[in-house]
């Protein structure tokens, strides 16, 4: 056993956080169908989750806490993520489009402009954008400082 494998660092934690709250949002229809299942597992790839924390954050989700990011870029890539989990259908309902502007406020976004973050994200998904044509459209309609 490693040090690491003893104290878990901040960013793995924080990724926990994150992965527990896109598997919260594919369970919003109290399911989660094989595409939000293949979304996930590329997910935990990509956060370093492994499968054990997998399987534990699949069957509770809410024991984990939300990190929210401090860099802006984090928050990029957290909007990115949660906006792909929650359209995967590609079907845009006032209720997913009420939980982006909380999910965009919580990320930090500005108030004022968390309803342009989230049409722009929105609008941008519906195109199958990458991670870097996402960072630069929220970037246009968000004018924070990073």
């Amino acid at each position: 056993m490693t040090i690491s494998d003893l104290y878990p660092t901040g960013l793995h934690e924080e990724n926990i956080g994150h992965f527990a709250t896109i598997v919260r949002l594919a369970l919003m229809d109290g399911k989660i169908d094989s595409d939000e299942f293949i979304l996930l597992k590329r997910l935990a790839l990509r956060l370093d989750i492994s499968k054990t924390e997998f399987k534990d954050i699949l069957k509770n989700p809410t024991n984990y806490p939300e990190n929210p990011p401090v860099s802006y870029e984090d928050r990029l890539e957290r909007l990115y993520d949660l906006t792909k989990m929650l359209f995967v259908d590609r079907n845009p309902t006032i209720d997913k489009m009420s939980t982006m502007d909380r999910i965009a406020i919580g990320l930090g976004f500005p108030v004022e402009h968390a309803r342009d973050v989230v049409k722009e994200a929105v609008k941008f998904f519906f195109k199958e954008p990458d991670l870097e044509d996402f960072k630069n459209k929220i970037k246009k309609v968000n004018p924070m400082k990073h």
